[in-house]
């Protein structure tokens, strides 16, 4: 692009144009990070998206966090892990602890048992917690999120995630489109003006060459200044 022709293209749209079209993409951009941490990443690593509903895990985990559980080995469990257990074996109801203690197994090759406590919280969980009650350990989290996926959590998911995944490939579409358009449109102002500009200099040539080859010409303004376009006015029969 020339240099008159982005200072005609800026002009054109505004500061605004351009502060909204970066919050378009910059928006587009979060969304669709989010719903790779959210959704793709526990699906491809086999991990579990839990939310934080009380305050006990304040203030790292806030309620309405989304803590992405990773399954791990009861052996692999260290002092300070956060896991996600089961109240209890088999039911869905769980909790997101700090394992504050590990306690040996009961059984000789057993597996260790686990003494777990709320940051928040000024005291241990009443029971320790049995290697089979754990679902696995906070990978990661997302702040706030944890509300959006209970609301599409359930049948509601199979629902809700294929509407916002198609709205937001349209959206991308759309923005490609759109900017396509924007530059086949700008391309083609700039070829115009391109050749309005090969028009005007031919004809400023055309009277350049006159001048020079006419050597008593007369100019229309003998005080114009050299920038000012100048009227040349030649003698009849010349």
């Amino acid at each position: 692009m020339s240099e008159r022709g982005r200072r005609r293209y800026v002009k054109e749209h505004g500061l605004l144009y351009y502060i909204g079209l970066g919050l378009s993409f910059g928006l587009l951009a979060l969304v669709l990070l989010l719903a790779g941490a959210v959704v793709l990443v526990p699906a491809v690593s086999g991990s579990t998206p839990y939310t934080i509903l009380t305050s006990s895990m304040e203030p790292s985990m806030p309620p309405g966090t989304l803590v992405i559980v990773k399954p791990i080995d009861p052996q692999d469990i260290r002092i300070g892990t956060v896991v996600t257990y089961q109240l209890y074996s088999g039911e869905k109801d769980v909790v997101t602890h700090r394992v504050l203690e590990i306690q040996g197994p009961t059984l000789p090759g057993g597996d260790p048992s686990f003494i777990t406590k709320g940051d928040a919280n000024s005291e241990p969980d009443a029971k320790p917690v049995m290697s089979i009650q754990v679902r696995g350990a906070v990978w990661y989290s997302v702040p706030w999120i944890g509300w959006v996926n209970n609301l599409v959590n359930g049948d509601m998911r199979a629902v809700v995630i294929p509407i916002v995944a198609g709205l937001l490939f349209l959206y991308a579409g759309w923005s490609i489109v759109g900017n396509q358009i924007d530059r086949r449109r700008r391309r083609r102002r700039e070829e115009a003006q391109d050749a309005e500009d090969a028009v005007a200099r031919a004809r400023q040539a055309t009277v350049a060459e006159a001048v020079r080859t006419t050597p008593d010409y007369v100019p229309a303004d003998l005080g114009a200044s050299v920038d000012a376009p100048v009227d040349y006015r030649f003698p009849s029969g010349s």
